[in-house]
C-alpha cells in the first residue's frame, strides 16, 4: 500500500479529487491506531505541497475523495458539505431484490446516543440470483444499488440498508455473516462492496459547478462479473 499512487480524477491549484482505493483510511484516526499509511499523507508526498480532505468516506469504501490544496478553498467546500449543498451518488451491492427505488428516512443515533435525522434515496441498476445455497435458502439474490444520500451521518448507508435487511456485501460491522462468507468463500472477497461513484458541488473559487465521477475499482468490477452483473 505503501507503494501506492493515488489516481487524481481532478487536479486544479485549489483543489485535488482523487478515487480512493478500498481499505485505505482518509487520515489518522483513534480507533485504527495501528495503521500507518494513509490517504491524507500519500497524496500529500505525491503531490509534495499541504493538502487538506474536504470530507471523508469510510476505510473500505472506495471512490471519490476530494481535498484542498489551500485553506480558502478548504473552508468554502466544508462549509458546503456542512448545509448539504453537495450532490454525492454511491454503488453498492446489497443483499435480496431491492424495490426500483425507494427511500429510507430514519433518524441514526451518534455516539452519545443523540438522533439525528438520516435520509437515504436509492434505486434498483440490476439483479442477479445465484445458484449458491446461503444459509436455509437454495439460491441467493442480490442488487446492484445506485444510492444517493441526502444527509451525512456516521456509517448513514450501511446501517440505512441494515435496517432495510439489505445488507451491503462485504460490510462486517452491519452486514450478514453468511454471505459475506460466501462471498470470501466463492469469490476470495476481502473488502466492502461500497463506491462513492460521484460527487457534484460548486467550485469554491471560480464558481463553476462541478461532476467529479470515480470509476469502481478493479475489485468491484471483478466480483460484478464473476456473479453475472456485468
Amino acid at each position: 500500500m505503501q507503494d501506492i499512487v493515488l489516481p487524481i480524477l481532478y487536479q486544479d491549484e485549489h483543489l485535488v479529487a482523487i478515487n480512493k482505493p478500498h481499505n485505505l483510511l482518509v487520515h489518522r484516526s483513534s480507533i485504527a491506531a495501528e495503521e500507518s499509511v494513509f490517504a491524507l499523507q500519500l497524496l500529500r508526498d505525491q503531490l509534495n505541497c499541504w493538502v487538506s480532505p474536504c470530507h471523508r468516506i469510510d476505510r473500505k469504501t472506495s471512490g471519490v475523495l476530494l481535498f484542498a490544496l489551500t485553506a480558502e478553498a478548504d473552508k468554502a467546500v466544508k462549509m458546503q458539505f456542512e448545509n448539504h449543498m453537495t450532490h454525492k451518488k454511491y454503488l453498492a451491492l446489497v443483499r435480496g431484490y431491492l424495490p426500483e427505488s425507494g427511500t429510507a428516512d430514519r433518524p441514526l443515533a451518534k455516539e452519545n446516543g443523540t438522533l439525528q435525522d438520516a435520509v437515504t434515496h436509492f434505486r434498483c441498476l440490476k439483479k442477479v440470483e445465484l445458484e449458491i445455497e446461503v444459509s436455509r435458502y437454495p439460491t441467493s439474490r442480490y442488487s446492484l444499488a445506485e444510492i444517493t444520500p441526502e444527509t451525512g451521518r456516521m456509517h448513514q448507508i450501511r446501517r440505512h440498508f441494515a435496517q432495510l435487511r439489505h445488507y451491503l456485501i462485504g460490510d462486517k460491522t452491519y452486514g450478514e455473516c453468511k454471505h459475506n462468507k460466501m462471498f470470501e468463500e466463492r469469490f476470495g472477497l476481502n473488502t466492502m462492496l461500497l463506491h462513492a461513484s460521484e460527487l457534484s458541488f460548486v467550485h469554491p473559487i471560480t464558481g463553476a459547478n462541478m461532476h467529479i465521477s470515480a470509476p469502481m475499482s478493479e475489485e468491484f468490477t471483478r466480483i460484478l462479473t464473476e456473479i453475472g452483473m456485468l
